[in-house]
């Protein structure tokens, strides 16, 4: 279809069209003007674009009510397929004429921040109701943009990709396939793209990339390549995104890049046949996939080549040899000169001496002769520490072979090894060996035990980290032993409940090695750490591969196979479960038509995905499950899911609660064998079944694997990628309302806010916080979010933002000094003295300012004016007014006040539970939870006294906050009032304290209050009153007020109760807050 559509707008843009013997033309009735839409040399050419309009084009028509609304859709959309053809054709040349001006066009209709950055943009039609507007997508680093302007009608669109929920293609009646974005609850249809493939690709990456970069820390610090969102390019998202699929599908290490492809064909010298497929080249290795059906894929690491040369230039070959001795013939390679010259230069960087040691270690650890391995080590120079690290599988030791002694079990077992070998004298021995649909079939009808170590580490790729990676393990051992952090206290708890009826864990030898392993992960990767699970896994890691080798299996399971598995939020276990969801729907729609709750799935299944069975299956049988998912990945775990789920359908169908029918695949699972397990009796869990659960059919687990794979072998790698891509949004989305939730009914209980305002302060709130982590890498922000920590501390603003949200929801926002009004509100908050607030502490000061009683609010203006919140403010730019920068800002709010609060406050701040470093003190929390439960209310004669220069500037704010006010000329009146009355209080109390001390006369005080600004003076003329005042204030060196003496005073002031109880509406602020907010950070 886009070979057909760039032949219609070739024929639309061709000069010489006119001569063209066919065309299709477009007449609106009553009408004298022809457009011409496409042309043809040949019915058959015309006919197919006339085809393509029936299905692209015609079916919309219907929904316009005018001729002339449908004219104009059917000019504007060509006019857009043309203008994106013409794009794409000047984007190849590279060309940044076309881009420029797309990009200024971005910059003008939506005004964002100059650090945006355009990734690409499309023609398009956006569905506003049942009528399509034909206008341009924009796709930038955070947001997806449209606009419109047709027939006077503009039509323009923002949204952030953290706030996308589910983004697919989907089609119906009327378009035939469309992008569907929800975000906010909100749905928007996007249709008629030129390349809708490739649109839908990039934005799944953009909205992908933001979720992992905001909400997804953990994994996505490890990602170099994405790390800076100012540098993300079409063509850079693409290739990361094409050399993910890479590494993942070949399970190669993460940090290979695909560098090229190339189509050929790979003979195949045991089938006699070469298989149609393409060559995959990156830094270190060269893979072949099959895209014939034939299943043969190839990994070829290069330290193993030891020769690339040309073969038959006739039909353009190329031969590498490997130290194997094979020899793989690649034909039809495109540029074959060309890559035999590159694929030389790559060998001959391979062969430095470090590539050579590595060889010596890969070659040793599939050799199977223990010797050989153990060389390695000793030769690195690694002192005693082979003493340590156990250089032999478990099971060796405590389940060793007597070749004397065969009973009916052994003697299969040795069929299956007789096998696997012809296998290898076929296809090949080692991470090069051909893998093909006999290799699936050998690994579904469980792979030997004495071979079970070996082809783990080579089809899940832990050989080639192993290789690359010589000695690092017991270098992790030595420096991670010993150590003490939160980890190693879980893992020390979790030891003996791994396996606990495994001899091999009954002993100190398998413990001492089960703790070696995890605590060398954790030290390795300090995020991940230790998680629950892990030890079970690792526990049967250990059993069939040595010590080194389970833990880069480790690594590899973790940081490869399950990503995002064993993080604390177990994300990628959640994805997985939302993907399982989707095949229960498409493949057993007769239970989802049943169960009412589909979340009884995803609880009864997490463990099948964190254990791959092992904690539900018994041993003999769950590892034939793990020999399956080295193979095939994930999709062996899916698989043998729904095959459980049919298996037990009807008894599924007729339970009547989730309890009846966890109860009935637990039975299940009880009754699963295998049959053909050499392991002894005392060791099987299958075999130790009570008589009471022996009333279910037994069920071989090597047949249900078999019928996991007829049934629902057809699953492709590829789908369950897609499939993880669109439901990570989802899930992602669905642990951030989990978080809502929690923290709004913690704020709730503190506030008056109704819960709907409450929820859009919340959004507010966080839209804040990912607007500073938007264009800035080193976001102190973004560096403090932490999913581990309580909800309330998840996600928290610094100083900046804080100004950028009261400027746009205060009701003191107009007060001319609202930044130092900010900056001390913020200080007065931030208690931990970190620079940072939560949702609460927001929360609340603004439930004083809109909700509390006219004491509250009082005291609150009091509280800012004294320390520790107030600090001397002057803004380095005089021209600025009461403007602060943001360095200025973030410096003052930095600044140490010492105060008698601070002073008591000082050593319970010290004990605090330190936030997203290292070790989380779950007692400090605890603690800290129960004192803010029994903290009293704040007596106001606990407040401490304002002094002179503090006074001035409440005075000053007072004056400030009535500006503009109806009854303004009253509020200034009463300020002289109060503060006169003030005065003569402090004086009577000085003369009767020390009655000879000298004091200046009343009557000179109170001649600064007499002077009121008259209604219509100009703020001008009542900041030199104020200045006036002030310098009276200053010649008593020891003036100060208490909060009960001010209080008292203004109480007497009508005009300024009135004021201070005046209802605001927060409604409407938080409408214009929501309209305004992307605008402020622009200007900020």
């Amino acid at each position: 279809m886009a070979g057909l559509l760039v032949g219609t707008l070739d024929a639309v843009l061709d000069s010489t069209s006119k001569v063209a013997p066919f065309r299709i033309l477009h007449q609106t009735p009553d009408s004298q003007v022809y457009w011409s839409i496409a042309c043809g040399s040949s019915r058959e050419e015309i006919t197919e674009h006339w085809d393509w309009l029936e299905q692209n084009v015609m079916k919309t028509l219907s929904v316009f009510d005018s001729n002339e609304d449908i004219t104009s859709f059917v000019q504007g959309k060509i006019r857009g397929l043309i203008a994106e053809e013409g794009k794409g054709s000047f984007v190849k040349e590279e060309d940044p004429e076309k881009f420029r001006e797309g990009l200024m066009k971005f910059e003008r209709c939506f005004g964002l921040p100059e650090q945006e950055k355009l990734v690409t943009y499309y023609s398009c039609s956006y569905w506003k109701g049942r009528v399509p507007c034909q206008g341009w997508l924009y796709l930038s680093t955070n947001f997806l943009s449209f606009y419109s302007f047709l027939l006077g009608a503009e039509v323009k669109l923002i949204i952030s990709w953290d706030e996308i929920s589910k983004l697919e293609k989907t089609s119906n009646v009327i378009l035939t396939e469309n992008i569907h974005v929800c975000s906010r609850g909100e749905d928007h249809y996007f249709s008629m793209f030129l390349h809708i493939s490739e649109t839908f690709l990039l934005m799944e990456q953009l909205a992908n990339y933001a979720v992992r970069r905001l909400f997804d820390k953990e994994t996505f610090e490890n990602d170099l390549v994405l790390h800076d969102p100012l540098q993300i390019t079409k063509r850079g998202l693409e290739s990361h995104a094409h050399s993910e699929q890479f590494s993942a599908f070949f399970r190669l290490p993460k940090e290979e890049t695909l560098k090229e492809v190339h189509e050929c064909f790979l003979w195949v010298p045991f089938s006699h046949y070469s298989t149609h497929g393409k060559m995959c080249i990156s830094e270190n290795y060269i893979c072949f996939a099959s895209q014939d059906g034939s299943l043969c894929s190839v990994i070829i690491p290069l330290r193993e080549v030891t020769g690339v040369d040309k073969a038959d230039p006739a039909n353009r070959g190329v031969s590498i040899s490997t130290k194997g001795k094979t020899a793989f013939r690649f034909t039809e390679v495109r540029d074959f000169e060309q890559l035999v010259g590159k694929l030389r230069m790559k060998c001959n960087a391979a062969s430095s001496p470090q590539h050579i040691v590595n060889t010596e270690v890969a070659l040793g650890s599939a050799s199977e002769s223990p010797k050989d391995f153990d060389v390695g080590p000793s030769k690195m120079g690694q002192k005693d520490n082979s003493k340590t690290v156990s250089t032999e599988a478990l099971m060796t030791v405590y389940h060793p072979q007597d070749a004397e002694n065969l009973d009916s079990k052994m003697l299969k077992e040795k069929m299956k090894e007789q096998s696997w070998n012809i296998l290898f004298v076929e296809r090949g021995h080692g991470v090069s060996m051909f893998r093909t649909k006999k290799t699936r079939d050998l690994v579904v009808r469980g792979i030997p035990e004495a071979l079970r170590g070996e082809l783990w580490l080579l089809f899940s790729g832990a050989v080639n980290d192993m290789a690359s990676n010589p000695g690092y393990y017991t270098e992790l051992v030595e420096k991670s032993l010993g150590t003490c952090t939160l980890a190693t206290d879980e893992i020390e708890r979790d030891l003996r409940r791994s396996l606990p009826e495994h001899p091999a864990f009954q002993s100190d030898t398998g413990i001492s090695a089960l703790r070696r392993v995890l605590t060398a992960y954790a030290y390795r990767n300090p995020q991940i750490g230790y998680c629950q699970a892990m030890n079970i896994l690792t526990s049967v890691l250990l059993l069939y591969a040595k010590e080194e080798e389970a833990f880069w299996l480790l690594v590899a399971v973790c940081e490869r196979m399950l990503p995002d598995y064993f993080n604390r939020r177990i994300i990628g276990a959640l994805v997985d479960q939302a993907v399982f969801e989707e095949l229960i729907r498409v493949h057993l729609p007769q239970l989802t038509d049943h169960m009412t709750d589909m979340t009884f799935f995803s609880s009864v299944s997490l463990s099948w995905f964190l254990t791959l069975f092992i904690s539900v299956l018994p041993i003999e049988s769950a590892v034939n499950v793990v020999d399956c998912f080295f193979y095939d990945g994930i999709k062996a775990i899916l698989q043998l899911g729904l095959a459980v789920l049919e298996y037990n359908m009807e008894k599924l169908l007729t339970c009547k609660d989730d309890a009846e029918a966890v109860t009935v695949l637990n039975r299940f699972f009880d009754s699963v064998t295998n049959k053909d397990s050499p392991l002894p009796p005392a060791v099987q869990q299958g075999s130790n079944l009570s008589d009471t659960k022996s009333d279910h059919p037994k069920v071989d687990i090597t047949d249900l694997i078999r019928e996991s794979n007829e049934r629902y072998g057809d699953i492709r790698y590829e789908d369950v990628q897609s499939l993880r891509c669109r439901n990570r949004l989802y899930v992602i989305q669905a642990l951030e309302a989990t978080t809502k939730q929690n923290v709004l009914r913690v704020v709730s209980q503190d506030v008056k806010f109704s819960p709907r305002d409450l929820e859009e302060l919340y959004e507010l709130f966080k839209r804040e916080h990912f607007l500073s982590c938007y264009w800035n890498v080193n976001s102190p922000v973004l560096q403090h979010h932490d999913a581990s920590l309580p909800y309330l501390d998840q996600y928290r603003i610094d100083c900046q933002q804080f100004r950028v949200l009261c400027h746009l929801l205060s009701p003191w926002s107009h007060c001319a000094n609202r930044d130092s009004l900010a900056l001390w509100t913020f200080r007065l908050m931030d208690e931990s003295s970190d620079g940072l607030i939560n949702f609460k502490q927001f929360a609340c000061i603004l439930d004083i300012m809109y909700n509390r009683s006219f004491t509250d609010k009082l005291k609150l203006l009091f509280k800012l004016h004294i320390p520790p919140a107030f600090t001397e403010v002057e803004s380095l730019s005089p021209s600025k007014g009461g403007d602060l920068s943001k360095e200025e800002l973030i410096h003052f709010s930095q600044l140490s006040v010492s105060s008698i609060e601070d002073t008591l406050e000082s050593d319970s701040l010290k004990s605090s539970p330190e936030k997203g470093k290292g070790k989380v003190d779950i007692q400090a929390y605890l603690k800290q939870w129960q004192d803010e439960l029994l903290k009293k209310e704040e007596n106001i004669k606990d407040l401490p006294r304002m002094n002179q220069s503090e006074f001035i500037q409440f005075s000053k704010t007072l004056y400030n906050l009535f500006h503009g006010d109806p009854e303004e000329e009253l509020l200034y009146r009463a300020i002289a009032v109060v503060t006169s009355l003030l005065l003569k209080m402090e004086e009577a109390v000085r003369r009767l304290q020390s009655p000879t001390s000298p004091v200046k006369s009343p009557v000179a005080v109170m001649e600064v209050p007499a002077e009121i600004p008259r209604e219509g003076q100009d703020e001008g003329s009542s900041e030199q009153t104020e200045g006036r005042r002030a310098q009276s204030l200053r010649g008593n060196h020891e003036w100060s007020f208490a909060f009960e003496q001010i209080l008292a005073s203004l109480l007497n002031e009508p005009a300024f109760v009135r004021f201070f109880e005046k209802p605001h509406d927060i409604k409407a602020k938080i409408e214009s807050a929501k309209n305004l907010q992307l605008k402020a950070r622009t200007r900020m």
